[in-house]
Formats: C-alpha cells, sequence, structure tokens
C-alpha cells in the first residue's frame, strides 16, 4: 500500500517504472497493458480497487478509484468534468522522467474496464491522447473504440459526461460500508507517513501552470489553515520558497527528460512568463542549459530506470 512513500518500500517510483519498461521490452505485444487489464478477474483486485466495481454508478467508481489509487501505485488519478466531458490523466508522483506507456495503457483501460464491467454495457470513451509517436496500428482504436491522436503534450482519457450517470447493477453499499472507512484509514495512515514538504511539493506541481501557487492556496487544498501549514514546513527544516524552487527543479527535470517536448512549453508550465526567466532560473540550478542538460542526462535516464530494476 505505501510502495512509492514508506522507508521500507518494496519499489521506488523509478524501480515500478522499470518494471513495467522491461515487461515493455520482453513482450513486444503493443496491446500488453490493455490484455492484463482484460485478463484480470474482477474479483482478485485488491480493496481499493474492488469497491469501484461496487459503486453507485459510473461516476462514483471513478471518484473512487481516484482518491484510492495510491494505495495501490504511486499514480495520483486526476479527473476534471466539463462541458460535457471527464477528463482523466494520471499523475505519477516522484517521478523524475516520463511514464512508460505501458503504465499509461493500464490506467486508461482499468477506468474502461470500470465503465464496462460496472454497467454492463460496452461503453466507449470520446476520444483518447497520447504522447507516443503513431504506432502505425489500430490497436488503440479497436479497444477503446475511439478516436485516437498520438504525439500529443500529455495523457489523457476523455469519457462523455452523459455515460457517467450509468448505474452499475451490481452496486452493493453494505460491502462498501466495510470497504470505505477501511480505505480511508490506510489513506490517511499513508499521507501521515508523507511528509509535508513532499505533499506542498505535489501540490505544487499540479498547480505551477496557472501561476505562481501562493502558501494560502496550497493550505486550502492540502486542507489545513495557511498558519498550520507554515508551521509544518518550518518544523521538517525548510521554506515555501525553498519547496517551490524544489517543485520548480523536480517537474522541470521530468520533463526535460521528453525529447520531444518544447523548452518554452516547459517555460509556461513551470510558471514562468517567458522562456528567459526559465533558461536564468535553469542556468543557476543545473550550471547548464536546458537543451545541454538534456543532451548530458537523457541517456543516463534510461540506464537508471534499468539500474533500478537490476538492484
Amino acid at each position: 500500500a505505501t510502495l512509492h512513500l514508506s522507508e521500507k518500500a518494496f519499489v521506488t517510483t523509478a524501480q515500478y517504472f522499470a518494471l513495467w519498461r522491461a515487461l515493455e521490452e520482453l513482450s513486444a505485444e503493443p496491446t500488453l497493458g490493455i490484455k492484463l487489464v482484460q485478463a484480470a478477474d474482477t474479483a482478485i483486485h485488491p480493496p481499493s480497487t474492488l469497491a469501484a466495481f461496487h459503486a453507485r454508478d459510473y461516476r462514483d467508481g471513478i471518484a473512487r478509484i481516484a482518491r484510492f489509487k495510491r494505495l495501490c501505485t504511486p499514480e495520483q488519478l486526476n479527473v476534471a468534468e466539463s462541458a460535457g466531458e471527464c477528463t482523466i490523466n494520471s499523475e505519477w508522483l516522484y517521478a523524475t522522467e516520463p511514464a512508460p506507456a505501458i503504465a499509461t495503457d493500464v490506467a486508461f483501460a482499468m477506468v474502461v474496464e470500470l465503465g464496462r464491467r460496472g454497467t454492463g454495457q460496452h461503453l466507449t470513451p470520446w476520444r483518447v491522447e497520447l504522447t507516443r509517436p503513431d504506432p502505425e496500428s489500430h490497436v488503440h482504436r479497436d479497444y477503446f473504440g475511439c478516436p485516437v491522436r498520438y504525439g500529443v503534450r500529455r495523457d489523457l482519457l476523455v469519457l462523455r459526461s452523459s455515460d457517467l450517470d450509468r448505474p452499475f447493477p451490481g452496486h452493493n453499499p453494505e460491502l462498501l460500508d466495510i470497504l470505505t472507512p477501511a480505505l480511508a484509514a490506510a489513506l490517511g495512515e499513508l499521507l501521515a507517513k508523507s511528509s509535508v514538504a513532499e505533499q506542498v511539493k505535489i501540490v505544487l506541481k499540479r498547480n505551477l501552470a496557472s501561476g505562481r501557487p501562493e502558501l494560502s492556496d496550497i493550505a486550502r487544498e492540502l486542507g489545513t489553515s495557511e498558519r498550520t501549514l507554515q508551521r509544518r514546513i518550518t518544523e521538517e527544516g525548510t521554506s515555501f520558497r525553498e519547496l517551490l524552487v524544489e517543485a520548480r527543479q523536480e517537474l522541470g527535470r521530468q520533463l526535460l527528460s521528453d525529447p520531444t517536448a518544447d523548452i518554452d512549453e516547459v517555460a509556461c508550465l513551470l510558471g514562468y512568463q517567458d522562456a528567459s526567466s526559465f533558461y536564468r532560473a535553469f542556468r543557476e540550478w543545473e550550471g547548464t542549459t536546458p537543451n545541454r542538460w538534456r543532451e548530458l542526462n537523457f541517456s543516463g535516464l534510461k540506464r537508471a530506470a534499468s539500474d533500478s530494476l537490476m538492484h
């Protein structure tokens, strides 16, 4: 449950990614991730996922997966609904490189299978957007049954909001009454083990693109007061300003590890008003330019993932 946070963790996020990459390399099957999800028996899912299959409707099921996802993987499922669309994407906590394509396939197929098995109907998303190059095959279109765009900025699963209201015939309120309190307690324990500094950086990374987040914004999202958050940050021997810099550095490295990412776009996602400001800041952090850093480190990131698997 605490793979990505506990000091006694079985694997780190990097090792978790390396496991998926190893599967990709061992199998030439482009639909491996999707097939793994399709083959999984609902009854053997962990409690955090099992609860979603017994939800009231598709919307409730997705909300339960999003809430308890971190009990299974170092992943935050972000869900946003607007103008008749429900947009879903995975945020990999503490990642220093892009997620393996197979991990994205598993995450998105899991949500789609939830809808199909839960409603008993062959639901199809509105569209799917994937950062990987076009594989020049119909593997994703055949499974998802919708338009699929490749080579985009980020991976997105887009559902129809109208489908979210479809009821689950297997709704089991008695089972949920048992599972939900236990899952909530487990999640609370997991979050309590996470340092405040790490929690702040996670929220900062999620909000950098919309401008420079203030302490009050982060406190509100974490469900605490500004004064309490400031005190806890200080108790951990750091400051909000230092955490902001660290969040930008970590997210910047992660974004730049994608060779297709545009530097100007990275600057925008980090909350800089122009690329020149980002270049100056990056040179202070790394002692070199973003392009040069990418040249020096991109191949190293791949080696690190391979090494983490071996050890």
